[in-house]
C-alpha cells in the first residue's frame, strides 16, 4: 500500500520517463503575478510645487549657480522613487541643513489650456444709425493681434456682419479679405437699409472675423456680439473690444431632437390656424399725390403728366428678402395694383434683379386718378421670385389704404394730406396679404 501512495505522489513527469512536462493544472497553479500594479506617474509629478513650510531651516539666498530660486542653498534635489520622496543633497555631500518637501500639484489647480489663455485678438469698429434713413451704418476700422489661422503663422481675415436672431445670407454683409496679416486694416463702411426703430430695439449684431481658405472651409478666429438697444440714434458709437468664442450650442439626444421637431411642427400648426404672418423682408416705398394744376399754371394745350392729377409710386428698393432658389437667393421683381380695378389696367412691374435678397429698383409708375377716387381705392405690392420654365414663387406683400393698419395705413394717410409732397417710408414683407390671393 505504501509503494502505491509513492507512485500516487511522483510528479507527472517521473511518470513518463525523463521527459519535463507540466500539467495545465499545475500550470495555472503556478504564481504568475507580477506584484502590485503602480499608477502611471503623471507629468506633474516631475515638476512638484513646493510646501509653504520647505526650507525654513536656512534662510533664502540668491542662487548664482542658475538653480532654481526655489531651492535654497542647503536644498537638495529631490528624486522621486516608488511613490516615495527622497531627497539627494547637492554636490554629493551629505546635507546637514533642512531638506525641502516637494509635494504633487493639486488637481483643483487651474489649467493652461491654450484656447483659454491665447489672446484671439482685438477688434475696432463705430456703429451709427440713421433714424431719417432707416439705416445702419458699421465701420470696421482695423484687428490687432488675431490668432494665426494658416501653417505660416498668419492669416487670411475678413470681416462678416449678421443680425439676430434670423442670420441668413439676406443680412449677411462682408468686408475684403487681407491675405497674410494678423493686424488687417479694412476701413471700410457697411450699411444695413430698413432698419426700423422696432430692429434696434429687439435685435443684436453680430460681428465674426474669419479667416479664408481657398482649399477648405473658413474658419472663424473670433466674433463680438453688440445688442442695438445700446446704440443711440444719430450718434456714433466707437468700439474697442477683445473677441470672444461663440457661445456654446447644445447637443440634444435623439430624442430631445425629435420632441424640439414635433413642437416646431405644433407651433406652426398654431401659427397658421391663429394666421401669423411671417415677415419675407422689407421694402422702400415712394408716394406722392400730385394735384391737378392751377389755371395759369401751365402753358394752354400743355398736357404734360407733371400736371395731370394723380398717384406717383416709386419703387425705391427691397432689403432682406426670403432666399426662394436652391442657391439660397432670389431673382425678385416688384408687382403693384390699384385695387378695385375694373378695367384690368392698373397692373405695373419692375425689371427682375438677378441673383440678390438686396435689389435696387429705382423705377416709378404713375396712375391718373382724383383724391377723391384714390381715397377708395387700395394700393397693393407684391414682391416675387422669378424661375424660368415654372410659376414664379411668392416671396412677400403690402398692401397700403384707407382700411389698412399700422404703418402702411400712416403712410397712405400722409399721401393724402401732403398734396404734392414725397412721403418715404419702410414696409415690412409678410407672406400673405389681407384680403388677396396671388395668382402670378
Amino acid at each position: 500500500m505504501e509503494e502505491h501512495e509513492d507512485q500516487d505522489r511522483a510528479s507527472p513527469s517521473e511518470h513518463k520517463g525523463r521527459r519535463l512536462t507540466i500539467s495545465i493544472q499545475e500550470h495555472m497553479a503556478i504564481d504568475v503575478s507580477p506584484g502590485p500594479i503602480r499608477p502611471i506617474r503623471q507629468i506633474s509629478a516631475y515638476f512638484p510645487r513646493l510646501s509653504p513650510a520647505s526650507c525654513v531651516s536656512e534662510p533664502r539666498v540668491a542662487n548664482p549657480a542658475g538653480f532654481p530660486s526655489a531651492l535654497g542653498p542647503a536644498c537638495g534635489a529631490s528624486a522621486v522613487q516608488g511613490g516615495n520622496l527622497l531627497s539627494f543633497p547637492m554636490g554629493g555631500a551629505p546635507s546637514r541643513g533642512g531638506t525641502i518637501s516637494l509635494v504633487d500639484t493639486p488637481k483643483d489647480v487651474e489649467s493652461c489650456d491654450s484656447d483659454d489663455s491665447t489672446s484671439l485678438g482685438t477688434l475696432e469698429f463705430s456703429l451709427l444709425y440713421d433714424r431719417s434713413t432707416s439705416s445702419l451704418h458699421c465701420t470696421v476700422f482695423r484687428a490687432k493681434g488675431l490668432k494665426p489661422m494658416d501653417f505660416n503663422g498668419l492669416a487670411d481675415p475678413y470681416v462678416k456682419l449678421h443680425l439676430l436672431p434670423g442670420a441668413c445670407k439676406a443680412n449677411k454683409l462682408k468686408t475684403r479679405t487681407v491675405r497674410n496679416c494678423l493686424n488687417p486694416v479694412w476701413n471700410e463702411t457697411l450699411t444695413y437699409c430698413g432698419i426700423t426703430e422696432d430692429d434696434m430695439h429687439r435685435r443684436t449684431l453680430r460681428i465674426s472675423v474669419c479667416d479664408e481658405d481657398r482649399l477648405t472651409h473658413n474658419e472663424l478666429i473670433g466674433e463680438v456680439r453688440v445688442a442695438l438697444r445700446r446704440v443711440k440714434p444719430d450718434q456714433a458709437k466707437h468700439y474697442n473690444v477683445c473677441l470672444e468664442h461663440p457661445p456654446p450650442l447644445s447637443s440634444p439626444t435623439t430624442m430631445s431632437a425629435a420632441l424640439r421637431g414635433i413642437s416646431c411642427y405644433l407651433r406652426e400648426g398654431e401659427s397658421e390656424q391663429q394666421g401669423v404672418l411671417e415677415e419675407r423682408g422689407r421694402l422702400l416705398l415712394a408716394l406722392q399725390f400730385q394735384p391737378p394744376s392751377r389755371e395759369g399754371d401751365s402753358e394752354a394745350g400743355e398736357e404734360a403728366e407733371g400736371w395731370r392729377p394723380g398717384l406717383r409710386v416709386g419703387i425705391v428698393r427691397c432689403a432682406h428678402l426670403a432666399a426662394m432658389d436652391v442657391n439660397g437667393f432670389s431673382d425678385p421683381y416688384v408687382k403693384i395694383y390699384l385695387k378695385p380695378d375694373v378695367h384690368k389696367k392698373s397692373k405695373h412691374k419692375t425689371a427682375i434683379m438677378k441673383k440678390t435678397l438686396n435689389p435696387e429698383y429705382n423705377e416709378e409708375f404713375f396712375y391718373e386718378i382724383s383724391l377723391a377716387e384714390l381715397s377708395e381705392k387700395t394700393l397693393e405690392i407684391t414682391v416675387w421670385d422669378y424661375d424660368l420654365g415654372k410659376s414664379n414663387d411668392f416671396i412677400g406683400g403690402v398692401s397700403l389704404g384707407c382700411q389698412s393698419q399700422g404703418e402702411p395705413l400712416r403712410h397712405w394717410l400722409d399721401c393724402l394730406k401732403s398734396r404734392g409732397g414725397r412721403v418715404e417710408r419702410w414696409h415690412t414683407l409678410t407672406n400673405k396679404l389681407p384680403g388677396s390671393t396671388f395668382h402670378d
